[in-house]
């Protein structure tokens, strides 16, 4: 039982952090930008938001079959990304986003149904059928893992290029706001 756990474990974190596939990796470093540390408990539930959407479809894939269309879910996710990363571009909004509007937590859970609807058929196919709910609770234990392990490097990051490279945060998060929405573009293209 403790195997199964661990290996369900590093699978969501290693579906995260994958190199090959970088779509959820970029989405939490958007996400994470607009936050200090000051906010992180905000920036936490956040993510914690898009783990529960992700878990989520996740578990209506599997005792569901939910039918969407794999054309269609590989379409939007880096499209999710693309809108998260022309949020850097307006940085005087930020403060409304993060502290007075409910929308954009409800986009997250939504973001994350999206993104685990593209990896629901794999992940049917791992499961095994007398263990569902601690494979899928482990599986959700690993990518909130691996989510907070990129929001702690990306503020961590921005506090380095702020306080010792002396940049500004604007400046900061429109570079990379800039970087991730070209291969969100990229990847776009790739899947039509």
């Amino acid at each position: 039982m403790i195997e199964i756990i661990w290996f369900y474990i590093k699978l969501g974190f290693w579906h995260v952090v994958d190199w090959e596939g970088l779509d959820h990796f970029y989405f939490i470093i958007t996400l994470a930008m607009p936050f200090t540390f000051k906010q992180s408990r905000k920036l936490i539930w956040w993510v914690t938001l898009f783990t529960i959407g992700h878990t989520l479809s996740l578990i209506g894939n599997f005792y569901f079959e939910i039918p969407v269309s794999s054309y269609w879910i590989e379409l939007l996710i880096p499209i999710t990304i693309a809108l998260n990363a022309i949020i850097l571009f307006f940085p005087k909004q930020h403060n409304r986003i993060i502290n007075k509007n409910y929308f954009f937590p409800f986009i997250t859970i939504l973001f994350g149904v999206i993104h685990g609807l593209g990896f629901g058929r794999y992940f049917k196919m791992l499961i095994p059928e007398d263990d569902v709910s601690s494979s899928l609770f482990s599986f959700a234990i690993g990518v909130e893992f691996a989510q907070i392990a990129i929001v702690i490097a990306v503020l961590l990051i921005t506090l380095i290029v702020i306080k010792v490279f002396n940049q500004s945060k604007d400046r900061w998060e429109l570079l990379v706001g800039a970087l991730i929405l070209s291969q969100a573009i990229s990847m776009i293209f790739e899947r039509i």
